[in-house]
């Protein structure tokens, strides 16, 4: 099946410059869902940041414990839709509208990139709009393994004859144009999932985003994509990446190992219950020790067999931060060898912004810096208003890119053929689909 023929994730119409619009998004993460409604402005040049047409302003925030997901994907899809629906109806309280539809993120599916080429023969001697759009055609015309769904499609660069990195070849003069085109897949039934869970709770899906895509439109400062940089999204379930070169996103990978795990391997060393692990993981946890570490003692409840009382076990600080240590060791080591294997680690420039809600681990940056050989901060959301005081972190930073990709989303080329009965106009839910494809089959 070609590129253009996939019609699994919805493509979003682009947004006016002119105009003023509200917006829904969904993060839909493995420890936590996010419902936000932003009123989204048009602005004047130099009121917002680089490559933003709007400023976007919080009117609604709904934020609720995710059940129903492993490793970023689906696995119990009525606890999913039964999360989706509490914090949707959290953000509409608190915004006073009704959500008909939104955008969501997507971290599980195995990620992938794929690069294609392509090149035709400019008609005029003058490159037109209608060359552009054969050339991305072209490009669109390659085959993908069965079973992916496409989440992006991205013209990373044309060339026009001999010339390389030409951003927009339109009125230029030569014979041959040519295009190389990122594409973001996941797996189609880890998307088509996805969708159906928001898709229960009666809303349409406008788009699909890949998290750490949408983490980067949040995090990145001007110039950062610009010089090359890694965007590691360190979540629950999942840590993702997204490297970008020249200001184009040109590579994306997930591997299913977060946070939760570092929690899991505190619940079993320290024999405790995965919410205490939780809690001693947020409140002492860190990824390097300190001279302290062996004197602070940390309280660590334990239950006790005969009547399930909880007693409280006092072990050195140290002792946790040897639990933690390896995992966290592990995590980013596996992306390093990830990016270095795909050949984007130079392309990265040396240069990885952490985000996500396991990246606030005291320490963390230090442990990147050795291992990733870089330059290294934390990126938390930017150029947003409304944000309550506790959604300004990392944590938050792919819910609010969700806010800023309609922004973007007009540099995509691909708009899928809607083919099959999966496949509808937003706010057309899965199971109307079904019920027609039903009728009209049988």
């Amino acid at each position: 099946m070609s590129l253009r023929d996939h019609g699994l994730t919805p493509r979003l119409k682009p947004l006016s410059t002119r105009k003023s619009a509200t917006l829904s998004v969904l993060d839909i993460g493995t420890s936590k869902i996010v419902c936000l409604v932003a009123e989204l402005r048009p602005v004047t040049n130099g009121e917002a940041l680089r490559g933003r047409t709007h400023l976007a302003r919080v009117i609604g925030i709904g934020h609720q414990r995710s059940l129903g997901l492993k490793g970023g994907a689906v696995v119990d899809l009525e606890a999913a839709e039964t999360s989706i629906r509490q914090a949707i109806h959290a953000a509409e309280r608190m915004a006073k509208v009704e959500i008909q539809s939104v955008i969501v993120n997507l971290t599980g599916g195995r990620l992938a990139s794929h690069h294609f080429e392509a090149n035709v023969p400019v008609r005029a001697g003058m490159v037109s709009a209608a060359d552009v759009h054969r050339v991305l055609e072209t490009a669109s015309a390659h085959t993908l393994r069965p079973g992916r769904a496409v989440l992006h499609a991205l013209p990373t660069g044309f060339s026009l004859d001999s010339q390389r990195n030409v951003v927009d070849p339109a009125g230029m003069i030569g014979e041959n144009l040519g295009v190389d085109l990122h594409v973001v897949t996941a797996e189609a039934a880890a998307s088509r999932n996805l969708m159906l869970a928001v898709e229960r709770s009666h809303l349409g899906v406008e788009a699909v985003v890949a998290t750490p895509y949408a983490s980067a439109l949040s995090a990145l400062v001007d110039d950062e994509a610009d010089m090359g940089c890694a965007v590691i999204d360190m979540g629950a379930g999942t840590t993702s990446a997204a490297i970008f070169t020249s200001g184009h996103l040109v590579h994306t990978d997930a591997v299913a190992v977060g946070g939760h795990h570092v929690t899991m391997d505190i619940a079993r060393g320290l024999t405790t219950r995965v919410s205490a692990a939780e809690r001693l993981k947020a409140l002492y946890g860190a990824a390097i020790s300190s001279p302290s570490d062996e004197r602070d003692m940390v309280a660590v409840p334990q239950v006790e067999d005969d009547d399930e009382r909880e007693v409280a076990h006092h072990i050195p600080k140290a002792q946790l931060v040897r639990i933690i240590r390896p995992r966290i060791e592990e995590i980013l080591e596996l992306m390093r060898d990830r990016l270095k294997n795909a050949g984007f680690a130079a392309q990265a420039g040396r240069r990885v912004v952490l985000t996500g809600g396991a990246s606030q681990l005291v320490g963390l940056p230090e442990v990147a810096r050795r291992i990733l050989q870089g330059q290294v901060r934390i990126g938390r959301p930017l150029g947003i208003k409304g944000l309550p005081e506790a959604a300004r972190g990392p944590a938050f930073s792919a819910a609010v890119g969700l806010l800023v990709y309609p922004q973007v989303a007009h540099v995509e080329h691909f708009e899928p053929r809607r083919t099959g009965f999966l496949a509808g106009p937003p706010g057309d839910g899965y199971l109307p689909r079904l019920g027609r494809w039903i009728r009209d089959s049988f």
